[in-house]
């Protein structure tokens, strides 16, 4: 049994199997894509730790089945030509193996990511979701298509500053109400874009929806 978890962890070392937490046909609920069909592949493992974290279940990939990357290309390209994967933190992992099966099959894929590890894998639209308990590797800030910074707090306001600051410039920039204390926070975001334009706001409109 030990020589096959010791083969299994070689493979998912090497991206060709990942601890699969959960996959599901939705609507994107948030950022740019707001309202549109894709396919979710939720990758376990991750070690940011933010306290408001919705997933924590995601956090250890020991309780999530390695998974081969091949057959969850093969589910995802049965519902949709749109590719979402997140976490978690998928970029814990090699995600060369799952991009490159995914473009193999003419599929779209974007990454919901921190940031935290370096960027791995060929993307056709990158949101890097920042934290400030583990920044993003200064590598990533080159190829992000998208910026969604969550609102917590009023420091959230400088710290989405400080990281739009290093973008490029074309990159679109959103502000999310935390969803616990968003009753709290969408009047100041609300009145921070009108002062701040080059901001937009997301909003979980999922959980609105009561869609996963």
């Amino acid at each position: 049994m030990k020589k096959v978890t010791e083969q299994i962890q070689k493979l998912v070392d090497k991206g060709e199997m990942l601890p699969l937490m959960e996959e599901f046909y939705t609507i994107q609920g948030e950022g740019h894509h707001t309202g549109t069909a894709a396919y979710f592949i939720r990758v376990g493992g991750c070690d940011v730790g933010c306290h408001w974290c919705d997933v924590k279940e995601s956090w250890n990939p020991e309780i999530h089945p390695p998974t081969e990357t091949y057959k969850i290309v093969e589910n995802a390209s049965k519902y949709s030509d749109t590719i979402v994967v997140t976490g978690g933190e998928p970029l814990t992992w090699d995600m060369g193996p799952l991009t490159y099966q995914h473009k193999k099959n003419n599929l779209r894929v974007h990454i919901e990511t921190s940031g935290a590890y370096p960027l791995s894998g060929s993307w056709d639209w990158i949101c890097l979701s920042p934290k400030k308990n583990k920044l993003p590797q200064e590598e990533i800030y080159s190829h992000v298509d998208e910026l969604k910074v969550i609102v917590y707090n009023n420091h959230d306001f400088i710290f989405a500053e400080e990281q739009a600051a290093k973008l490029k410039t074309n990159t679109e920039l959103y502000l999310q109400p935390e969803w616990s204390v968003r009753e709290k926070m969408i009047p100041k975001i609300v009145d921070y874009v009108m002062k701040n334009p080059k901001w937009k706001i997301s909003l979980q409109t999922h959980k609105y929806l009561n869609i996963p």
